[in-house]
This record gives structure tokens, sequence and C-alpha cells, in this order.
């Protein structure tokens, strides 16, 4: 029976992971090493702004290891949506960290990329044909406007384009922003396994050991597939997989039980078995897979606003009783000191972290503590704008004479100054939108670079 062994150093490229970890994999002969290095977890800034999820620091610390590992067992390695979001700035941010390490090492390895970038007359064209839908009701309608402020659109490759490269037998490919699973499903199907069960291994394993006890996503991740299930366990012997940690990832991130939507396929793991064959190892069978129509999730964000920010702390009973009111008359004042400024022009929030500062008003236990941190933010149109409203509503709570008070220093704790941060640019998603496609390869070229 054909088998084929999958590496999975860690949930993200740069989380970091354990040599010792990986060198016990490496010991296992594995035919690939997979690794993904994106999400939009985090929301769109790192898409807007074109910067990194990770350190420059971390990614090359993770690369060096990984590419030494796949050097001397002349095996492939694969990156999934490079830098982070996959655009082409995050994918040269990559390959950049690449070709340093090569020069170091002197290694000259066939070095692939896939692009993930879309122009956008294509997607204007696809709009006009009716081939564009929202991923989220939330999401504003795609114009031609919002297209020209979006900082680029990128689209999650499936395993087709990756299945493409690895026939030519890269050492390295770099994949733009690409769908989880898809570069682990790829190394299977080109095998030849059943591509159920490859989408279904990679859903697992690209969040490295998660799906174990304890999980994390900082450490080593194996996958065995053969003809008719798939194997999981963690290079370390200390994390152990069982049915139910593997099952309750298999359910990780999902908008239904058991159905999972990938580019061109839907995966069904509504009869799935998971057996445990031995002490830390799992064995999945049963997964089913459908090809309905296929369409590309499409990823752009532009910039929307700009932000301030203060960090303080309360431990005042009196004012964390009557916060709410306090906060109201607080936002009056700052309203009305700047009356000449449109209020539909800024925004000023507050988070009460130790009350409500994750669920807010969805929080069901109001039951006061005796201090907590305060996060309040000003969100404008300009920076100056957020800069000045924001000081203003910091000095503002800071005195505020609230009833009862007993000293007039200072209603706030800063933990550092100076107190207010201006952070910067704020983006918004503007294009989150499926796309239907004629071709699962068309918008995702394979290029071939020198080192």
């Amino acid at each position: 029976m054909k088998t084929t062994l999958i590496l999975s150093p860690c949930g993200i490229l740069g989380y970091g992971f354990p040599l010792k970890s990986l060198e016990s994999a490496l010991r296992e002969q594995p035919d690939a090493i997979v690794v993904d290095a994106g999400s939009t977890d985090a929301g769109p800034h790192k898409l807007g702004a074109g910067t990194a999820i990770v350190s420059r620091l971390a990614a090359k610390k993770d690369l060096s290891a990984l590419m030494d590992g796949a050097r001397r067992l002349g095996i492939p390695l694969i990156v999934g949506s490079a830098g982070g979001s996959g655009a082409r700035k995050h994918t040269l941010w990559t390959l950049d960290i690449v070709k340093e390490i090569c020069q170091e090492t002197g290694w000259k390895p066939k070095l692939g990329v896939i692009w993930a970038d879309i122009p956008k007359e294509d997607i204007w064209a696809a709009c006009q044909r009716g081939d564009v839908e929202k991923m989220s009701p939330n999401v504003p309608d795609i114009t031609q406007e919002t297209l020209e402020e979006t900082n680029g659109v990128v689209a999650q490759m499936g395993a087709e384009p990756i299945l493409e490269a690895l026939r030519q037998k890269p050492d390295i490919l770099i994949c733009g922003r690409a769908y989880d699973p898809a570069p682990f499903a790829a190394v299977g199907i080109l095998a030849g396994h059943d591509p159920a069960l490859c989408y279904h291994l990679g859903k697992i394993l690209e969040c490295g050991t998660l799906c174990a006890e304890p999980g994390t996503a900082k450490d080593v991740m194996l996958g065995r597939l053969d003809d008719t299930g798939f194997e999981v366990w963690a290079a370390d012997p200390r994390r152990k997989c069982t049915p139910v940690s593997v099952a309750a990832h298999t359910f990780y991130e999902k908008d239904h039980p058991y159905l999972l939507k990938g580019p061109g396929i839907l995966l069904d793991l509504e009869k799935c078995r998971f057996e445990q064959v031995s002490e830390g190892r799992v064995r999945v069978e049963g997964s089913r897979i459908s090809y309905p129509p296929y369409c590309i999730k499409l990823e752009g964000a532009r910039k929307a606003a700009y932000r301030t920010f203060v960090l303080a702390g309360i431990r005042d009973p009196l004012l964390i009783g009557q916060m709410d009111s306090v906060e109201a008359a607080v936002v009056r004042s700052v309203r009305e000191y700047y009356a000449d400024i449109p209020k539909d022009s800024y925004q000023i929030r507050f988070s009460h972290y130790g009350l409500d500062g994750v669920m807010g008003p969805l929080e069901p236990d109001r039951t006061l503590p005796h201090e907590i941190g305060l996060m309040f933010e000003v969100i404008a149109d300009t920076q100056e704008k957020a800069d000045a409203i924001c000081a203003t509503t910091r000095s503002a709570y800071l005195h505020y004479g609230y009833p009862g008070r007993k000293s007039t220093a200072g209603n706030l704790a800063f933990p550092f100054a100076p107190s207010d941060i201006s952070f910067g640019p704020v983006y918004v998603f503007s294009v989150y939108h499926l796309m239907r496609v004629d071709s699962p390869t068309r918008y995702f070229p394979l290029e071939w670079l020198e080192v």
C-alpha cells in the first residue's frame, strides 16, 4: 500500500518550533515539508498595509531550519500564503529571505513561485457578468471606486496550481495566497491519494500540533496518507493526538458542522471515523468530496480611517460602578468641544478589560471587579483629527468629576508615557467575495527564479 508522509512544522511560518521536534520528524523520512504562512484571522490590516504577520527575524529563523531539512533529505519545501497575506509584496518579502539564506549557505535550489494577485479589471468584468458574490452580508458591494481604493486583490488558490508546479519537481515552492489546506493536499493528490483524504489531512496539518493535547501552533506535526485514510501524530511524544482532539480540530473554523468549502471542492466529513491506533496517534477514514462550480475567494483591503488609542488602569469602585454614564458624559463634552468637526467623521470607543473587554455588551457576568484595564480609541478620517480628539477624550476622562469622587488627582493610571499612541491607518475589507472562474490555474501564474 502506497503511503505519503507530510511534515508540518508549525501553524504559521515564523511562529517557531523546537529544533528537536523537527529533527525527530525528519528521521521519519517525510516526502515533503509544507508550512502555511498566512491568515486573515487578525483582519485586513496586514493585507492593506503590505506588512507581514511575523517578523523577518522569525521568518528567517524558521526558513533556515526548514530549508536545511529539505536540502538534506532531497524533498520539496512548500510555503503557502507567503508573508502572511500572499500578495505580491508579501511574496517578494518571503523570496528575499529565501534568497538570502541561499546566498549564506551556497545552495542553488530549483525555486518556484506561484503568484496570487488578481487584476482589478478582471474582477470588475466578472462583477458585470454576475460571477461575483459576497462572502458576508457585512461586506459592501464591489464598485469601480472601491476597487480603485483597494491596495490590490489576492485570491486563494486551490491545489491545482500547486500540483502543476510540483510536477516540475521544485526544491522550494513559494505560493502566494492559498487556501490553507491546499499545499498539503497537493502533495497527497500528486502521489495518487484520494483528494478527500488529502484535503482533510491538510485541514488538520496546517495548524501544526493544535490538534494534539496539549495543543499548540508552535510544534511539529506529521501526517501519513494511504489508500483508505490517514494517520496523524506529533513529533514530540509529549503531545498526544486523541480521537476527540483530532475530531475537534476537524470542526475548527467552519460555518457548518461537517461541510468544508474550498476552491472548487466541498468536503463532507459527516461519515468520518477517528480511531486511536496507538498512544498519541489517530487514524481518520471516511472523508468524502464533491466538486461544485469552481470559485476562488477574493481578498482586498482599503484604507478607511486613522486610529489613536490610550491604555490606562482604573482602581476606584465608585468610578467602575458608573463608567457607562461617565463615558457618555465624556463623549458629550468632546463632541461639544469639537462642534465644528462633523460627528460622522470620527468615532470614540471604550473597552473595559476585566469587565467586558472581550464580549462587550454580550458579556453575561456583570460582576464589578476591583480594577479594570481601560482601552479607548478614536478612529477618524485623518491622523491629526484622531490624535486631537483622543487627547481631549483622555484629558476629559482623567479629570471628570463623577459623583462621589474623593480625589482630584486623576481618574486614570497610565502604564507609560506618552499615553496616546498614534496607530496610523485603519484598513477594512473592501473585497471579500467569491468569484466563479472557468480555470483553477488561470489567475495563478508559475514562475521559476534564479538564485
